[in-house]
């Protein structure tokens, strides 16, 4: 991988899941309490359901667009060794994510998004224009920095602690893939503080 020691100017545009995401991604502490593990914690609180559930599965729709990328990156050929290895093991953090994001939308009644075909994905993702590992590795990039974006907009709804520590260690998560795959390109670091989440 090349090393990095640059600014970037600006960030790629987000998709308009993630932008509905970061609009109205205010999740019930129920919700959270759920993703993290807390059922009994869930228990004793109140909150809308439907609304938690729609905003879950808008990031469902998210982790399995990502597993999906990662697995058309991976069987396109173009990625080489270690790149590919580091794909892959993104690509499990992503299958943590939406195993979370299932049994939580299952806990609350709902009915999970259901994943599309991979045909589908490389269509909507335009897979047929990828020319080279630059190319795998620019999407997979922008799809990372809008899951943190998206993640990040859901924070400031949480009262405790130990709600908002989920959401942060999935944005977490998203920002360690993006950052190692800037790396990989060879693009700078974002200019200033405060550079995601805005």
């Amino acid at each position: 991988m090349t090393p990095i020691v640059q600014t970037l100017p600006s960030a790629p545009l987000a998709s308009s899941r993630r932008a509905f995401m970061g609009r109205t991604g205010t999740l019930s502490a129920v919700a959270v309490a759920l993703l993290a593990g807390q059922d009994a914690m869930a228990q004793g609180m109140a909150g809308d359901m439907s609304q938690d559930v729609k905003i879950l599965n808008v990031a469902l729709g998210l982790e399995h667009e990502a597993i999906n990328a990662y697995q058309l990156g991976a069987g396109s050929g173009l990625l080489q060794k270690p790149v590919l290895d580091i794909a892959v093991q993104f690509q499990g953090h992503h299958k943590s994510h939406r195993d979370a994001l299932m049994a939580t939308i299952q806990k609350m009644g709902g009915k999970p998004v259901m994943e599309m075909k991979l045909e589908e994905y490389a269509k909507a993702l335009k897979a047929d224009t990828l020319r080279n590992q630059a190319d795998v590795l620019d999407l997979a990039a922008r799809l990372e920095l809008g899951a943190i974006n998206a993640y990040l907009g859901v924070i400031p709804a949480f009262g405790s602690k130990d709600l908002a520590k989920i959401a942060g260690r999935l944005a977490a998560d998203e920002t360690m893939h993006f950052t190692i795959l800037t790396n990989a390109l060879g693009r700078p670091l974002p200019t200033g503080a405060l550079s995601f989440g805005a």
